[in-house]
């Protein structure tokens, strides 16, 4: 395999434009398929989309990696999810890919989602192509796509052909480099009829081709010497340079066609291995693990010591499946290679070849390809090497969840079932968080949206046999003194022989500013009143009460104890004997402060177009909210809000629906906020209602 014929690229893009359609037919007319199937219909499903909950929902959940041959080029073909909730998956992908695909939709345009997709490609510093599909669809316009990538994604993007009719009267496409009409005929459109462009475009087409020429001579001086000497440009000049220009990320070309209709995938293969990098000319830089700041550049060189990266994990039933891209070296088949991160030596016992969920066993795999290890123990992201400590890649950037949910197991037996569930998928999914409430004793689970985590707990039910419950989070209200309350409090208890006998005097006060600490002791005793070696115990006890304040059972926050006085026994007082004393003086006491309960409120960040301001603002306000700041930027709105977690639950759907896609928001816990009395009285009755149903 010479490595000048290497592709590793990705196919990306907005929810529904049809990226694994256009996978399905990149399968076809490159042999590695016989039959073409649709992402939703009575068949099979498409190859790419290889779970069944894929193919029921007819979405893309869990990229899928393939490779494919294409005029004696080795491709290897990772196809991503559009869902921003499985934007992880894009993450890890456009991370260890060599360009990629941007797949738009004639009709809609750049979308939200076409939006984070370019930045992921930008992140990486991805080169790509675009793609214009559903040049079938009514109001199919490539032209203003184009522009709309100018103004919103900031890209050079530039028309590679003209199309020949659009929406129900498209037939094919004009090739602007060599000025010749591709129409593509048969049953799938494999037979590519070459023909001259129809005297009615000609016009409009040599338009498109100079205004192509003209911004390719910005990057090229020989090119802009032919266009001012109104010499021919030879179709080889124009690919050469245009190769160079996408390969420093300055230029997006635009392909038009109609995936499903099987019109204009060939000339996108064909620009994939014309214009696309191998990974002999990307510029691949790790840094030592000893010293982060000395960094190690990557030569893709079979003979030169390994180095790859652990992008991806899926659990299956034979094991653990690792999808690893070799940057520099080779890996065979029973060696045994370093992780960078732990140290720990791990032997490549399999290594596969992946056709989404088929596997090809191979002995060796070299520099520039991306192939799946069986059976070692790794996380997302790991780099690995021939020697330990030999360096380290960066990193895939992980997006933090935005939405939380609590479940439990219908059955109390699936405990463990559900715990080998959510440890395996905590693992395959950087995104997807697990942790346990102490104060609540709930399982949450976090992910990027609802549908995300709609997707494990389907999973969870069909692979793992578990039925789980699933409701919102229990917010974590705390209880806070309002005034101060004097306490005289004493503890005697005489059994016979040695008995138990304490006594504090003091009061407790609201902290004034409670965010310095959650409780604050101070001790003011004199004349020995309390011996100092009680003190600590004193201290103690009312801090064990803390926990459960007496109001609705919530931890107590913002609380000053002053210890003035008090007095003790000579035989019968001990530090139990105070610690008792002080739990009890706190049951007594606490009460009369007057608690209230405080709720967390979180500041969220909202962008969305402009013209959604009004809707959101209302909806904030709505949900207890208060607006700080709102800015808007070249027609996008940003808006800083104060929102109570419990009103933040399924918001980001809400604001989806509200957007039309649009709109996106980060969430982060700013302070705790007094709950409205109202408010107050509903959650304590409900409070102490689960408690009676719990003692029952």
């Amino acid at each position: 395999m010479k490595l000048e014929l290497v592709r590793n690229i990705g196919i990306s893009a907005h929810i529904d434009s049809g990226k694994t359609t256009l996978s399905e037919r990149i399968l076809y007319y490159t042999g590695r398929i016989h039959k073409m199937e649709e992402v939703k219909g009575d068949g099979a499903g498409a190859t790419m989309d290889h779970m069944d909950l894929e193919r029921e929902r007819g979405i893309t959940i869990s990229s899928a990696a393939t490779s494919i041959t294409w005029v004696g080029h080795h491709i290897n073909l990772i196809d991503t999810p559009g869902h921003v909730d499985f934007t992880v998956e894009v993450e890890r992908s456009l991370r260890v890919l060599d360009g990629a695909v941007l797949v738009l939709c004639a009709v809609g345009g750049v979308q939200s989602q076409s939006l984070t997709v370019d930045r992921q490609m930008k992140r990486y510093h991805v080169p790509r192509l675009a793609f214009i599909n559903k040049m079938d669809r009514t109001g199919a316009n490539p032209l203003r796509v184009c522009q709309e990538m100018r103004d919103k994604l900031g890209a050079e993007a530039i028309l590679m052909q003209y199309p020949i009719g659009a929406g129900e009267t498209f037939q094919g496409v004009i090739d602007l480099v060599t000025m010749e009409a591709l129409y593509f005929e048969g049953d799938n459109g494999e037979v590519i009829r070459w023909r001259p462009v129809p005297a009615e475009l000609l016009d409009a087409a040599q338009a498109a081709r100079a205004q192509m020429l003209e911004a390719l001579a910005m990057y090229s001086d020989e090119l802009m010497e032919r266009l001012l000497s109104e010499e021919e440009v030879p179709p080889e000049l124009i690919h050469t340079v245009m190769r160079s220009v996408v390969q420093h990320q300055d230029v997006t070309p635009v392909f038009l066609g109609t995936a499903y209709r099987n019109k204009g995938v060939q000339p996108l293969l064909d620009a994939i291995t014309r214009y696309l990098p191998s990974p002999l000319e990307r510029d691949i830089l790790a840094h030592q693990v000893d010293d982060p700041q000395q960094p190690l550049r990557l030569v893709p060189d079979p003979e030169a010591p390994f180095v790859g990266m652990a992008f991806k994990i899926v659990d299956d039933p034979y094991g653990q499946l690792t999808f690893v891209r070799i940057y520099q070296g080779r890996i065979e088949k029973g060696q045994t290679y370093f992780n960078q991160r732990t140290g720990k030596r791990d032997r490549f016992s399999r290594i596969v070849r992946m056709h989404a969920d088929k596997r090809e066993e191979i002995d060796q795999a070299e520099a520039g390809d991306i192939v799946a290890v069986m059976g070692i123990d790794c996380a997302s992201g790991d780099t690995y090497a021939m020697q330990p400590r030999y360096c380290s890649l960066e990193s895939m950037f992980v997006p933090e969840p935005v939405i939380q949910v609590a479940i439990s197991p219908v059955n109390r037996g699936d405990a463990d079932r559900l715990g080998k569930a959510l440890a395996r998928f905590r693992k395959e999914d950087p995104t997807f968080r697990v942790q346990s409430d102490k104060e609540t004793n709930e399982i949450l689970i976090a992910g990027m949206g609802e549908l995300h985590l709609e997707v494990y707990v389907e999973r969870i039910r069909r692979e793992y046999k578990v039925v789980v419950e699933v409701g919102a989070p229990k917010v974590s209200y705390r209880e806070s003194p309002t005034q101060a309350a004097e306490f005289n409090y004493k503890h005697r208890k005489q059994t016979g022989g040695s008995g138990q006998y304490a006594h504090v005097i003091g009061r407790f006060e609201p902290l004034e500013d409670e965010r310095e600490a959650d409780f604050v002791f101070e001790e003011h005793v004199v004349g020995g009143r309390i011996p100092k070696q009680y003190i600590p115990s004193i201290e103690r006890g009312f801090r064990d009460c803390l926990a459960k304040g007496p109001l609705a059972r919530f931890p107590v926050v913002g609380l000053k104890t002053v210890l003035t006085d008090g007095s003790y026994h000579e035989v019968d007082s001990s530090d139990k004997a105070f610690q008792i004393c002080a739990q009890g003086c706190f049951r007594e006491t606490f009460a009369k402060t007057r608690p209230v309960l405080l709720e967390p409120v979180m500041k969220l960040d909202i962008e969305a177009p402009e013209t959604y301001q009004g809707a959101i603002v209302g909806d904030v306000i709505s949900r207890r909210g208060m607006i700080l700041a709102t800015e808007v930027r070249e027609g996008t709105v940003q808006i800083v809000t104060e929102v109570p977690l419990a009103e933040t639950f399924g918001y980001a759907t809400d604001l989806r629906s509200m957007t039309q896609g649009q709109g996106t928001f980060t969430m982060e816990l700013a302070r705790y906020r007094r709950v409205p009395a109202s408010l107050q009285e509903v959650i304590v009755a409900e409070k102490k209602e689960a408690q009676l149903v719990g003692s029952r």
